[in-house]
């Protein structure tokens, strides 16, 4: 399959126009592009530049140097304008080098900020000023017509015009999407949405949490790569040697998925190693992968700013990035501050503010106007182990100490909602002041006592309908010793902590014993006065009873939300009461065969909760990208091949919702440069560029009732949050 693939295989890259063309964005235009009328507009073009005082066209001069003494557009150097962000630019010249801010300015191979030029409009003209981000300096024209800096002043010789050329520029390097044909817009914003819904994934979760370079890393310093930068994807997914070390010998991956072993660290283009679905610690959410999803059908993205203090200071000691920040609610409000970053960078590739495929929504009517724009509507959330900055002390033998009061959690809910978010966990994977944690995973015990300062204490998990299919079965049998670890700070900081004594668990699964606190309560009251989305998946089993019984008094009851396959687990009764009350069930993004399997039981679960026919069936996912929970592999030999390009939206399986939409082709994933190619088939989801062949799969295992399921699942999303946001606001 291999072989042929790489054969069949052709690459096509042409300019996305603003109705939502699918190629790549940094690709030359067939016409000649208009001359910007803005500061934002040049983005993607290819032009000359005309200085205003000599007349004359910017032209190579010597070996590194720029002057002015082109006549001809067709003689003077074509520049392929690369947004580095909203109104800045590099200046990528024909032989692959960019204007750099010296005196005089120069020709550099290596971009820096010195390459970056912010463009302001000239008042009462049609020229513009380029200022060096190096400085307070703009590019300028001497009298001998050389290019150097100077300060703005009253003349024009920091005064210049974009003219239109013939010449072909240099391409920048960009990451393809391998994708053609318009994606399509919504049949009215009062119809029902159309598209896709990934509900829990960490766009936020990068190396850098500023296109600036200037914030630090989020999980102490583990995960390479990141969403966007402004030098572009050479750097986003460069080699991660310096952050991983030779052959990935620093790579936190073993404690976290388990897999021990080191890695070639090259990446672009070739990506000899990574990214793949079991190694957790290199980006999967390069904002040009999420693009190839948007443009095959995702239209709704929930966000989660995530942290966990605990395996954050252990990422610390891996990564030898001993002054990264591991504050959960610290972190998780950076990584959201951050996504209103990339909002601006794909702005800025798209010609402007707001003409962006990413929009971060506030609320349901503003998500039905993105959706039916053809737009991503981008929700935003928290999912924190110490939420509210709720930690706790439950040494053995001491009194419990809460880390937050009523007031400290109403402030921190104000502020997030300030802030946009409207998703929120109160609770992941450590207990906290607000209550127990879902436990699934021995080595969130271990993290746990490194948070709490105690192991879990357990009891037995209540009886549930065991001949009825589950979302995910309740208890962990816990092992009584560590997890062979080895020689690492983690078992180093347990065996210390603990003098080498650890608890014993009885035998069989177990589930925790802590529950909802009465801080944790309140926490809920407030949520829900805030009309928040609750999202109850990795509460403990039976503090999820709670969480329903607490949403169950509400008038009219208030639905919750499980995103990811309900970590410490959720039976059919509670599933049932879930949907009964208007709530979703999102599996953790599988495979098309495992995406296909639960919607049989949701089905099930639907039609025993009595839920009414007015309500959309609709079967999104969690993919829990850059979340460290792992991604699914290939559906095995026996079933039907992908076979690309496949199209979108034409064929028997596609029902009459999609009618109306233009066919959209969808190819192999391909890197140009370097031959490198990802195939469903064979790397399963190594990224979240390949949700967009998850699709096929779907379509393969479970044909039309299957899609109609999976692109009604932004409607489904939108329904239950119109349920919390569209009631009465507390105190009214």
């Amino acid at each position: 399959m291999r072989n042929i693939c790489i054969v069949c295989v052709a690459i096509v890259a042409t300019l996305v126009t603003a109705c939502g063309s699918s190629s790549a964005p940094n690709s030359p235009s067939a016409e000649t592009p208009p001359v910007p009328t803005d500061r934002y507009a040049a983005a993607n073009g290819c032009y000359a530049l005309q200085s205003v005082a000599s007349g004359g066209l910017v032209a190579a001069d010597g070996e590194s140097g720029y002057g002015t003494s082109a006549q001809q557009a067709d003689e003077a150097e074509a520049f392929f304008m690369r947004a580095a962000t909203l109104g800045k630019y590099l200046l990528y010249a024909t032989d692959e080098r960019l204007l750099t801010a010296a005196s005089p300015v120069e020709a550099l191979a290596a971009p820096s900020d010195a390459a970056i030029w912010t463009v302001d409009p000239v008042e009462g003209s049609d020229a513009f000023t380029f200022y060096s981000d190096d400085g307070s300096l703009a590019l300028a024209v001497t009298d001998a017509g050389v290019l150097t800096l100077a300060e703005p002043d009253e003349t024009t010789r920091t005064h210049f015009k974009f003219v239109p050329t013939s010449v072909t520029c240099a391409i920048y390097p960009e990451m393809p999407t391998s994708v053609t044909g318009p994606t399509f817009k919504g049949n009215g914003v009062d119809k029902p949405a159309v598209g896709f819904a990934d509900v829990h994934t960490h766009m936020g979760m990068s190396s850098e949490l500023s296109y600036a370079g200037d914030v630090g890393p989020s999980a102490g310093g583990v995960l390479y790569g990141e969403v966007i930068h402004r030098f572009g994807v050479p750097h986003a997914l460069e080699d991660c040697l310096e952050f991983h070390g030779p052959q990935g010998v620093l790579d936190a991956n073993q404690i976290i998925s388990g897999a021990v072993g080191t890695h070639e660290t090259e990446g672009w283009p070739t990506f000899v190693d990574w990214p793949q679905r079991d190694y957790l610690t290199h980006q999967v959410m390069y904002y040009k992968w999420v693009e190839r999803a948007w443009l095959s059908g995702l239209r709704l993205m929930v966000n989660h700013g995530t942290n966990i203090q605990a395996l954050c200071n252990v990422g610390k000691l891996y990564s030898l990035a001993p002054l990264a920040d591991c504050d959960d609610m610290s972190i998780a409000v950076k990584q959201i501050q951050y996504l209103y970053e990339v909002q601006d960078y794909i702005d800025a590739q798209s010609g402007g503010p707001g003409k962006g495929w990413y929009r971060i929504v506030t609320s349901p009517q503003q998500a039905r106007e993105v959706i039916n724009d053809g737009k991503l509507a981008v929700v935003l959330g928290v999912e924190v182990a110490q939420v509210f900055n709720c930690g706790v002390a439950l040494t053995v033998g001491l009194t419990e100490i809460p880390e937050c009061d009523e007031e400290q959690i109403d402030s921190e809910i104000d502020r997030l909602w300030d802030l946009g978010v409207r998703h929120v966990y109160p609770y992941h994977d450590i207990n906290n002041a607000l209550g127990g944690t879902g436990i699934f995973s021995d080595i969130m015990n271990l993290l746990g006592l490194l948070d709490t300062g105690a192991f879990w204490e357990v009891e037995a998990c209540r009886d549930y309908p065991v001949d009825e299919p589950s979302v995910r079965t309740p208890g962990l049998e816990i092992a009584t010793s560590l997890p062979v670890l080895g020689d690492d700070p983690l078992t180093a900081a347990i065996l210390e902590l603990t003098g080498g004594l650890l608890p014993v668990y009885p035998d069989g699964k177990s589930c925790n014993k802590r529950t909802v606190t009465d801080l944790g309560v309140h926490a809920l009251q407030a949520l829900m006065d805030k009309r928040m989305v609750i999202d109850i998946d990795h509460a403990a089993y039976h503090s999820k009873d709670i969480m329903l019984d607490i949403a169950a008094q509400q008038d009219p009851p208030y639905p919750m939300a499980s995103s990811h396959d309900a970590h410490g687990g959720l039976t059919s009764d509670q599933a049932q009461r879930m949907l009964a009350s208007g709530g979703i069930i999102y599996p953790y993004k599988g495979s098309g065969v495992k995406h296909v399997e639960f919607l049989e039981k949701l089905k099930f679960w639907r039609e025993k909760a009595g839920v009414p026919d007015d309500r959309v069936l609709g079967l999104g996912f969690g993919a829990d990208a850059n979340g460290f929970g792992g991604h699914p592999g290939p559906r095995g030999g026996d079933s039907e091949p992908v076979q690309y390009p496949f199209t979108l939206f034409r064929g028997a399986d596609w029902g009459p919702q999609f009618a109306n939409f233009e066919p959209v082709s969808v190819d192999l994933l391909m890197i140009p440069e370097s031959g490198k190619f990802w195939h469903i088939d064979e790397v399963g989801m190594a990224h979240y560029g390949l949700v967009a062949d998850f699709v096929e799969e779907v379509r393969l295992e479970g044909g039309r009732e299957a899609l109609d399921a999976l692109y009604n699942s932004a409607e489904g999303y939108l329904q239950m949050w119109e349920r919390t946001y569209n009631r009465e606001p507390a105190g009214q």
